[in-house]
């Protein structure tokens, strides 16, 4: 197929692909699907090897969120029957870290639900970054608290933050009609404070939210701009208790299909596969780290994932190997805690009404799999062991 030579050859020179290309992957029919693996695994393969990244999130403080992000269990006003607590203490943070870590991570995610951190509360993750990073020597910490204000990023940094993690989500276009309590500008500037204070920029998106394919092009489009190391792909988790509750959009083709786009359009960068894998991509998930180069290990904020052992046997099963502690990620060229230019040129009107025209018949064909929701009950904020 002339499209997949073409993106391959784009791909291995970093450079990016034009729109109508990208938005021809995602309309490529199923008979074509394991073509468009193998198309993009070629790229993601010359960048990445065989290496598959496990991260360990470790949810700091679970609800009680001010913004109003349609997606979310943890949003105002959210019916979602999740565990809520408040700030986890440095050490019990750390033991939760450590869970994960002993399981094979190599990088913790230290994520709290809120707008935006106060600068008690940046103090509060820095002790948390401190108590990881003495007990756990090489490990890589992200953080993720929200809307970052002036120096906050500088400070996290400071006190060895090595990412920060904030998602665009969806298209710029589209934005206003997933939140209302802050702007897709907003977002954008957190990510640039934390580019500009020497951290390693994490920002991704989600899919199944009822967005067209325009505007899955369109945020990937922008994140290439933004220039991240990592770009985390989620696939929307429809709680029930939450305005997006009844958006069962995906099936584990059209996941594939927009897993392999994001890595043709950002070639070098860690692509992610993070929340919902379990629910939409199932028995295709070994498929999909031919395309992704990083996965969560185990749960994730709210709700349960994949065993952390079937998560590891599935890395070996796929002929796949968990990168080492002492392995660099990025390509040479991206590695160092800076951002390479990629060279090259280059984030929903009526949602529910958009989607099923725009999939072409991509709606979940055995209907909703609520069964695979499961809220999460173990780890931290909890008694129960971590599932790592």
């Amino acid at each position: 197929m002339d499209l997949l030579n073409t993106l391959v050859d784009k791909g291995l020179r970093r450079e990016t692909p034009t729109r109508g290309e990208a938005l021809a992957v995602l309309a490529t029919p199923d008979d074509d699907l394991l073509e468009v693996v193998a198309a993009a695994g070629k790229v993601r393969r010359h960048w990445f090897g065989r290496r598959v990244k496990l991260n360990y999130l470790v949810n700091l403080k679970s609800g009680l969120c001010p913004e109003d992000c349609s997606y979310c269990s943890q949003r105002l006003g959210s019916k979602a029957d999740i565990l809520k607590y408040t700030w986890l203490k440095p050490d019990e943070a750390s033991q939760a870290a450590a869970a994960g870590l002993a399981g094979g991570a190599k990088r913790v995610c230290l994520v709290a639900s809120g707008r935006g951190p106060t600068d008690r509360d940046v103090d509060r993750v820095s002790d948390t970054i401190k108590a990881i990073k003495e007990q756990n020597e090489g490990v890589e910490v992200c953080a993720c608290l929200g809307l970052l204000s002036d120096g906050q990023a500088e400070r996290l940094r400071k006190a060895g933050a090595d990412a920060y993690n904030h998602n665009l989500n969806t298209s710029e276009s589209t934005y206003a009609d997933i939140t209302s309590t802050h702007t897709y500008a907003d977002r954008v500037d957190t990510v640039q404070k934390a580019h500009a204070a020497g951290l390693s920029a994490c920002s991704g998106l989600i899919a199944g939210m009822g967005e067209s394919d325009e505007d899955l092009v369109d945020v990937v489009f922008s994140l290439r701009e933004l220039d991240p190391d990592s770009v985390p792909v989620n696939f929307l988790i429809p709680f029930e208790g939450t305005p997006l509750a009844k958006e069962w959009n995906l099936t584990p083709q059209r996941c594939l299909r927009i897993l392999a786009m994001v890595r043709f359009v950002c070639p070098d960068v860690e692509v992610r596969i993070a929340g919902g894998r379990e629910v939409h991509l199932r028995s295709m998930q070994p498929l999909a780290l031919h395309l992704a180069n990083s996965i969560f290990l185990g749960d994730y904020l709210t709700s349960e994932g994949q065993a952390g052992r079937a998560d590891l046997e599935m890395i070996a099963d796929a002929g796949f190997e968990v990168e080492g502690a002492d392995q660099v990620t990025l390509p040479e060229h991206r590695a160092g805690g800076g951002c390479g230019s990629h060279g090259g040129g280059g984030a929903c009107g009526s949602v529910a009404a958009d989607a099923d025209a725009v999939d072409g018949g991509a709606r979940q064909a055995d209907g909703p799999r609520t069964d695979l929701v499961a809220v999460r009950r173990r780890g931290a904020g909890t008694d129960l062991a971590p599932n790592a």
